[in-house]
């Protein structure tokens, strides 16, 4: 009989989830480029929209944590509204449950998050700004957890974590094994406003046929 694994329990850190699914970094820049290059400008417009999300963000973190679902209000849905994700022939799913077996192990390795899906190639994992620090390190080896059980041979997977004030892209692909890689860390606590940025990458995805 196999044994249930709850994923958010048992896969914590990038170490277990590279022994458990065989998942091995790629830090090699020619790896991951599509957060880094091909990226189109920006309009004046969208600069502007971006510069308010930014300035609500930080004005209602100054008072304290921020609930999922407000941070999904100022930030999330019109960014990947922006990008283009909420019209075809993109489909968006949400709360998503994945089970994932492994071999030479009894066990099913489960879990449930509140995540949008687009296409089953691009996972938006966001959580809430509470413990901000913690929570964006462990949210990393969950999304790809739940990443390994869509990959398919020579095709990408891409995952965007965020909660809210930061912002990581994260590539996974089935060539010669599993491998992934990271992108930099976008922040909105520097200077420069760094959801620009995170628009580009995302837009840069859309238009590579995900």
């Amino acid at each position: 009989m196999l044994q249930t694994l709850a994923i958010s329990e048992h896969l914590k850190t990038l170490a277990e989830v590279e022994t458990t699914f065989g998942l091995h970094p790629n830090s090699d820049r020619s790896f991951f480029t599509e957060w880094s290059e091909g990226l189109s400008e920006l309009t004046e417009e969208e600069i502007a929209r971006l510069n308010l999300f930014k300035q609500r963000y930080l004005y209602h973190r100054k008072h304290g944590a921020i609930a999922e679902g407000a941070v999904n209000f100022m930030i999330m849905s019109p960014l990947l509204e922006m990008a283009g994700f909420y019209d075809p022939p993109y489909l968006l799913q949400s709360e998503v449950s994945v089970n994932i077996e492994v071999e030479d192990l009894d066990g099913v390795y489960r879990g449930r998050i509140d995540a949008l899906v687009l296409q089953e190639r691009l996972w938006v994992v966001l959580l809430e700004s509470k413990r901000a620090t913690l929570n964006f390190d462990m949210a990393i080896p969950q999304a790809l957890s739940y990443m390994v059980s869509h990959v398919q041979s020579d095709r990408p997977v891409f995952g965007l974590v965020s909660n809210g004030g930061q912002f990581m892209f994260i590539k996974l692909i089935q060539q010669m094994g599993l491998q992934y890689g990271l992108s930099d860390e976008f922040s909105l606590y520097r200077q420069r406003n760094e959801l620009c940025d995170v628009l580009k990458v995302l837009k840069r995805l859309g238009g590579i046929g995900l």
